[in-house]
């Protein structure tokens, strides 16, 4: 490309940006800021969920088929999809049904407490019984699995358990995961300082992290806790019964070889004494940043250790 060219080009790309910017009302700014807002809740909705993977994967075929539908050497490919497209765009809402259902829930819970503000104080006072019971469990690798309620319901997974709702105390922990009892396979879901219920059976992961994994000792039980923090905003606490090893997972991602020490730091992090925010702010920030462990990423990178 000569000089001559590139000062043609860039003459032509000045006189297309004066010609939009001669046509640009303040109803064309107000347009184009809701379409970017829309775009950026959605894509916030979805950040570091299963669609996000989706969603590239269809972007990219979108752009695909514009541009091999704008040619004109195409015409038997360009009228397959003119005919298909409305069944792609029916299908669009039964892909991400999970993820619409979790964005419609959280635009719900804007401008109500937070369930965790709430019970704060009551998890707080149970979080030393969980310790304590981790810890014990742990050196005596008996294997357990705990499931610790914060925003989202989780009484789905309630019903498929034996409820108990009972104060939690180590003693109890101790004995529901004592090997061959009744109760000791599944999980047991804790809200605020009572034992919700036992033997829960909890969905299993579906994003192959484990599989990618070095350490081959992992099995049910942490894709159990990866498969819960995958759906909701749930914790999970998990003793390993091969390696009595402790692990915190949450939001897909687990943190893992705790001491009873760090376990407690994390969790007493998770469910802070808070004062309840009242102002318009407060809700909207709660609304668009997601709200993955209400800690702050430089304090869990102390911890974590990702896959």
């Amino acid at each position: 490309m000569d000089f001559e060219t590139l000062l043609e080009f860039i003459n032509n790309l000045i006189a297309s940006l004066a010609f939009i910017f001669e046509r640009l009302t303040w109803l064309s700014v107000v347009d184009i800021i809701l379409v970017a807002t829309i775009l950026f809740i959605t894509l916030l909705l979805l950040r570091g969920t299963q669609a996000m993977v989706l969603l590239r994967g269809a972007l990219l075929l979108v752009a695909l088929l514009g541009v091999l539908t704008s040619l004109e050497v195409l015409p038997a490919f360009s009228w397959l999809v003119r005919t298909t497209l409305p069944a792609i765009l029916f299908a669009i809402p039964v892909i991400f049904a999970p993820e619409i259902r979790h964005g419609l829930e959280r635009l719900g819970r804007a401008g109500v407490l937070h369930p965790t503000e709430r019970l704060s104080q009551q998890m707080q006072d149970g979080i030393g019984a969980i310790v304590s019971a981790t810890a014990r469990l742990a050196d005596r690798n008996h294997g357990a699995l705990i499931i610790l309620q914060r925003r989202d319901n989780l009484d789905e997974y309630v019903q498929s358990g034996v409820r108990l709702d009972a104060q939690v105390t180590a003693e109890l922990l101790l004995q529901i995961f004592y090997p061959n009892t009744p109760l000791h396979d599944g999980a047991v879901v804790i809200s605020g300082s009572r034992l919700v219920a036992a033997s829960c059976v909890m969905p299993l992961s579906s994003s192959g992290v484990l599989t990618t994994s070095p350490d081959r000792q992992m099995g049910l039980r942490h894709r159990a806790a990866l498969g819960i923090s995958e759906v909701c905003d749930a914790v999970a606490v998990v003793v390993s019964e091969e390696t009595g090893s402790i692990s915190v997972v949450h939001g897909g991602r687990m943190i893992r070889r705790l001491d009873s020490e760090r376990l407690e730091n994390i969790l007493r992090a998770f469910f802070p004494l808070a004062r309840r925010q009242r102002s318009l702010a407060a809700r909207v920030r709660r609304l668009f940043v997601k709200q993955e462990m209400q800690v702050s990423e430089t304090s869990l990178d102390n911890f974590r250790e990702e896959y």
